[in-house]
């Protein structure tokens, strides 16, 4: 048999409820996180004017705002704190207090909303005077094994104020490894660890590194993030996670790397959870304020193509406006 004319592809998208029948359903809201950004004090929402409809919250505005996402099914949040700079040292010893911001916002959050799912995120880039991921020397060289001490610190700091999980994000080689043994030492063995384990030197985290104050002061990370220009190490490096013993998988940032996303997915039975990051989230808003294209349309679109790829779970900066993504045609 030819193909045209009696093969006419139209015919399945020739009405709209057509489409909707063999349309991909729309991610639910349970397979979302929402990143939020906590700070010191009270009765504070002070707007990121790089990502509209995101905010730095105190902890008693961030409880506020939560509220009718979680009625509505949120999946989680992930948490970063925004500390004070008198607070950073070149230790981070902040980063892993059991009164620190981001151990009082655990606390806080899992009493107002248990069964919300939170994870936070270990680094020490927002906790270090010079705000690298890592302990540095004095030559600026970043110690590797010396910083996963300090990461098995703050994860056993969240995991012992409530976390559901934790999720380092450091770029370590081992973190996975040694924070696992940490948790496990501590009895903390059914937090959930929730690996960055493709993370890439991206030029993608400009508005993030505003929000969360968190710009190295002064080379840049690639020496620890991934290069986004070699594949076979980016799929490399969450396999090797998955051994070391991490239960969710992540790249980061998304719609750069779908590519990434679904070779992982092909090579691991893991959960696989992408990060839709600031820049992302912000090249889309800019794109609609200048009136390129439907602001919920693009939205809805990138996080289609994310699913079609393989992503499991959602880190969106979307999240908080997921009904609006959900109407979107």
């Amino acid at each position: 048999m030819s193909e045209f004319p009696n093969i006419r592809m139209r015919r399945l998208r020739s009405t709209a409820s057509i489409r909707k029948m063999f349309a991909r359903p729309f991610p639910e809201f349970s397979r979302f996180i929402w990143p939020v950004f906590v700070v010191e004090g009270e009765n504070k929402e002070i707007p990121i004017e790089s990502m509209p409809k995101q905010s730095r919250y105190s902890i008693d505005k961030l409880i506020a705002a939560l509220e009718e996402h979680v009625k509505a099914g949120l999946g989680g949040i992930m948490l970063f704190g925004v500390i004070e700079d008198k607070l950073k040292s070149p230790d981070a010893k902040y980063a892993y207090q059991s009164d620190g911001l981001v151990q009082r916002a655990v606390k806080a959050v899992k009493e107002a909303y248990p069964e919300l799912t939170v994870f936070t995120d270990v680094c020490v880039c927002a906790y270090t005077t010079h705000g690298h991921c890592g302990i540095l020397r004095p030559s600026g060289k970043l110690l590797n094994d010396p910083t996963l001490e300090i990461l098995s610190k703050v994860a056993v700091s969240h995991a012992a104020a409530g976390a559901d999980g934790v999720a380092p994000s450091s770029m370590m080689d081992g973190q996975i490894a040694a924070i696992r043994k940490a948790l496990n030492k501590h009895n903390f063995d059914d937090t959930i660890l929730m690996s960055y384990s493709t993370k890439f030197a991206s030029n993608m985290y400009g508005p993030f590194r505003e929000a969360a104050d968190s710009s190295p002061a002064s080379g840049d990370r690639k020496s620890y993030q991934q290069p986004y220009d070699d594949f076979n190490q980016a799929v490399r490096e969450s396999l090797i996670d998955e051994k070391e013993g991490a239960d969710i998988l992540m790249v980061k940032p998304a719609l750069f790397y779908l590519d990434v996303i679904a070779e992982i997915k092909r090579n691991s039975l893991l959960p696989m959870a992408a990060y839709n990051v600031s820049g992302e989230y912000s090249m889309i808003y800019a794109s609609a304020q200048k009136n390129w294209g439907d602001l919920y349309g693009m939205a809805r679109e990138s996080i289609i193509a994310l699913d079609r790829a393989g992503t499991d779970i959602f880190l969106s900066y979307w999240a908080n406006q997921y009904n609006e993504l959900r109407s979107s045609c």
